[in-house]
């Protein structure tokens, strides 16, 4: 079994913002493989289904994004998954708007979400999908830039890199992530 965890804020004012991406692209999975989102559980909105013949669960945790490891651990302690089983995506202002990086590892980078997943895990290692949501302008505050949404422009590019991401989830179980890496960390 493998988890599909979308990092993000619930209630309806964080909804289409750039720090909610992840929400959206767990969101965009659930359609794409006709899973729907309709428990509560562990602190997330849950749905169960199958990619490519594995069981998954996809988790949109409800605790805000800075408590987001409270839910990850609760899953994966309740589904007895390792952390290579477990796969997060979520949003990165290091990434030009829709690139998407996918890695087996890595440090928080100044994420939030993250932090809380590496402090409840007590590691760094379990794969993820940052989506690019741009690099904020100069003289932002980064707060006020990820809880912002996305320009008309920037939406059609959005919309993309939630199908590459719901097919970079596929490779990942499929093939690994390597072969993910190999496909999806192209520049756009």
């Amino acid at each position: 079994m493998k988890i599909i965890i979308g990092l993000g804020n619930p209630t309806r004012e964080y909804q289409a913002t750039r720090h909610n991406i992840g929400f959206d692209a767990v969101t965009r999975i659930g359609d794409d493989y006709g899973i729907r989102l309709d428990s509560r559980e562990h602190k997330a909105l849950c749905g169960r289904g199958r990619i490519a013949g594995e069981r998954v669960l996809l988790a949109q945790p409800q605790t805000y994004m800075n408590l987001s490891g409270e839910s990850v651990r609760a899953l994966a302690d309740y589904y007895k998954v390792t952390n290579e089983d477990i796969i997060v995506i979520y949003d990165d202002v290091s990434l030009d708007v829709g690139q998407l990086r996918v890695r087996p590892k890595g440090s928080a980078g100044g994420h939030n979400g993250i932090k809380s997943i590496i402090a409840h895990l007590n590691t760094e290692e379990f794969p993820r999908i940052r989506i690019g949501v741009g690099e904020k302008p100069k003289g932002w505050d980064l707060a006020d830039y990820v809880l912002g949404r996305f320009s008309s422009e920037e939406n059609e590019r959005i919309r993309e890199a939630l199908g590459r991401a719901s097919k970079a989830c596929e490779r990942m179980i499929t093939d690994g992530v390597d072969a993910a890496m190999n496909e999806f960390n192209r520049k756009l």
